[in-house]
C-alpha cells in the first residue's frame, strides 16, 4: 500500500482522481490540497464520494505532508507544479503532473505557448512523457511524469501506427477534434455556461492551440521526421468526451490497415481497435480509461481516416495518470481502472 497526495483537488481532474483511487487496491489518499477550500471535507464538496473519503479534508499545500507521500499528483493549472515538483523530488516523492508544465521538452517553446517563463527548466531533461503505449519502460523508472493532454492522447494513439510504419505523408496530417465542456476546467467561464454551449457547436484555436506543439512533438518522435499538422479543436454541447477524426494521405500501397492497427495495439490494455467499418462513440468510453479506434480507407483511395474516442477526464487525464502510477510502482497496469464505461 502506498500513500499519495493530490495538489489541486477541487477541479474535474482532481475529483476524477479521487473517484478512481477510491477503488484502487494499493493506494491510500493521504492529502488533498486546495487553498480556497481548506478545511472542507471532500465528501461535503463531492457527495458522490461519501463513504469513501469521510475523514479526508482539503488542506493548504504543505511540503512536509506532501513530501511524506510516495507519489503526488498535480491536478493544477499550468505553472503550479514548477514551484513544488523539485522540492518533492528531493524528498524522494515521485511526481505525476496532469498539467502542461513538463510536456514540452523545449523551455522556450513552452514559454511561447503559455505566456510565461518556464519555472523549472532543469527538470525537463528527466521528465518522462506519460503515454504508456509509447514510453512504458521509461515510465517504470521515472521520478517525474508529464501526463499527456486529452487532445494529444486521442490524436497520437490514432496516428501512431501509420506514422511509425511510414504509411502516410508526414508533412500533411489533419486532426479534426471535438471535446466536451469539461475540457475547459471547472472554473466559471461564460463560454462554458449551459446557455452558451448548449445547442451550439464551434471551432476554436484554429490559428494555434496550446496542445499543437505537444501533439506535433509526439508525432514527430513516432515518424522520425518533422510532422506537418493541422489541428483544429471544437467545443461540443456534452459534458465529457473527445472525438478525433484524423486524416492522412497514404504513401504507396499500405496493405491491410485494420491488421496494422490490431497488431500495433494487441498488447495494450487500454486501446480497443474496433472491427472494420466501425464508428466509435464518445459515450462508449464515458468514465473508462480507454481509447477506442476505428480505421477507414474511403473508396479504397489514397486517404486514410482514423476515428479515436476517449473520455477527456479519464484516459485523457486522471485515468492515464493512475495508469502511470501503476507502472511506476510495479502494480498491475489496470489496477483501479477496470470499471467498464457508463451507459447511457
Amino acid at each position: 500500500m502506498i500513500k499519495v497526495g493530490i495538489v489541486g483537488g477541487t477541479g474535474y481532474t482532481g475529483v476524477e482522481l479521487l473517484r478512481l483511487l477510491a477503488q484502487h487496491p494499493e493506494v491510500e489518499v493521504e492529502a488533498i490540497t486546495s487553498r480556497s477550500e481548506a478545511g472542507v471535507r471532500v465528501c461535503d464538496m463531492y457527495p458522490n464520494l461519501r463513504g469513501h473519503y469521510d475523514d479526508l479534508a482539503f488542506s493548504e499545500p504543505d511540503g512536509d505532508r506532501l513530501g511524506a507521500c510516495d507519489a503526488v499528483f498535480f491536478a493544477t493549472p499550468h505553472g503550479v507544479a514548477h514551484a513544488l515538483a523539485g522540492e518533492l523530488l528531493e524528498r524522494g516523492t515521485r511526481v505525476i503532473d496532469l498539467s502542461a508544465d513538463f510536456r514540452l521538452r523545449d523551455a522556450e517553446e513552452w514559454a511561447e505557448w503559455y505566456g510565461q517563463p518556464h519555472g523549472a527548466p532543469a527538470l525537463l531533461g528527466e521528465a518522462v512523457y506519460g503515454l504508456p503505449e509509447v514510453n512504458r519502460e521509461a515510465i517504470r523508472q521515472a521520478r517525474l511524469i508529464a501526463v499527456p493532454g486529452c487532445y494529444p492522447t486521442a490524436v497520437q494513439l490514432g496516428l501512431l501506427p501509420l506514422l511509425e510504419a511510414g504509411l502516410i505523408d508526414a508533412g500533411h496530417v489533419i486532426a479534426d477534434c471535438k471535446s466536451g465542456v469539461t475540457g475547459a476546467g471547472r472554473g466559471a467561464k461564460v463560454p462554458s455556461l449551459l446557455a452558451e454551449a448548449s445547442e451550439s457547436f464551434k471551432a476554436y484555436g484554429a490559428a494555434g492551440h496550446r496542445h499543437l506543439p505537444e501533439i506535433r512533438q509526439g508525432l514527430t518522435d513516432a515518424a522520425g521526421v518533422p510532422v506537418g499538422l493541422t489541428f483544429v479543436p471544437h467545443l461540443t454541447p456534452m459534458i465529457r468526451g473527445i472525438h478525433a477524426t484524423l486524416y492522412g494521405r497514404l504513401v504507396g500501397e499500405p496493405g491491410d490497415l485494420q491488421t496494422l492497427f490490431e497488431q500495433r495495439f494487441a498488447d495494450e490494455p487500454f486501446v480497443d481497435v474496433m472491427p472494420a467499418g466501425s464508428h466509435p462513440e464518445t459515450r462508449s468510453v464515458k468514465g473508462a480509461n480507454l481509447c477506442r479506434i476505428a480505421v477507414h480507407r474511403p473508396g479504397n483511395g489514397d486517404t486514410v481516416v482514423v476515428l479515436a474516442v476517449i473520455d477527456n477526464l479519464v484516459k485523457g487525464a486522471s485515468g492515464q495518470a493512475i495508469q502511470n502510477l501503476n507502472l511506476m510502482f510495479g502494480f498491475a497496469e489496470n489496477a483501479g481502472l477496470t470499471a467498464p464505461a457508463l451507459m447511457p
